[in-house]
């Protein structure tokens, strides 16, 4: 339990909002997936934390259910104007900057973990996926919604807030641990 206090504080100076997690609570949502096969974030068979390089739903869900508990990670920054792209790409960089270096301390900490992530995983300026193996299994971050997770549903089943009111845009990742 020290290990993991320490790693809550080293978060709570790296974040906006940090959060327990219970694996327990995230119910996997296959139909996601079809959310996944549209391509709207154009990472779908293009990446090996996103479907269908991550495995099936099933498979994930296996993945994920082996650790019972972790951390919720948020970023949450100001935008009062729902259609400033410029913003809304700022806190979003400001998260994968926060998640880059925590999981950095995270993957010496607990070197077995998991790290899954609302956002993309930018570990390569070209992914392997299908023809090679990944070339770092060791900072992979799979895809919320390609593991089935409603990101919302998550914070809320946790007692994290995942919305802070009108203007403001949050980004999640989570850390599990055993």
């Amino acid at each position: 339990m020290e290990k993991l206090n320490e790693l809550i504080k080293i978060a709570e100076e790296t974040f906006s909002h940090v959060g327990m997690l219970d694996v327990d609570t995230i119910v996997v949502h296959p139909e996601l997936r079809d959310y996944c096969s549209t391509d709207r974030c154009q990472h779908y068979d293009k990446k090996w934390t996103c479907p269908p390089g991550c495995g099936t739903v099933e498979e994930c869900e296996v993945l994920m259910r082996k650790y019972h508990r972790g951390l919720i990670l948020q970023t949450t920054g100001d935008f009062p104007d729902s259609l400033d792209y410029e913003q809304m790409g700022a806190i979003a960089k400001a998260h994968k900057e926060n998640i880059v270096e925590f999981v950095k301390i995270f993957r010496d900490m607990y070197p077995g973990g998991l790290v899954v992530a609302d956002l993309p995983c930018e570990n390569c300026k070209e992914c392997t996926y299908p023809d090679a193996p990944c070339r770092f299994p060791d900072k992979i971050a799979y895809s919320m919604s390609a593991m089935g997770m409603v990101v919302s549903d998550v914070c809320r089943d946790n007692n994290i807030n995942y919305y802070y009111g009108p203007g403001t845009l949050t980004y999640v990742s989570l850390v599990l641990t055993d």
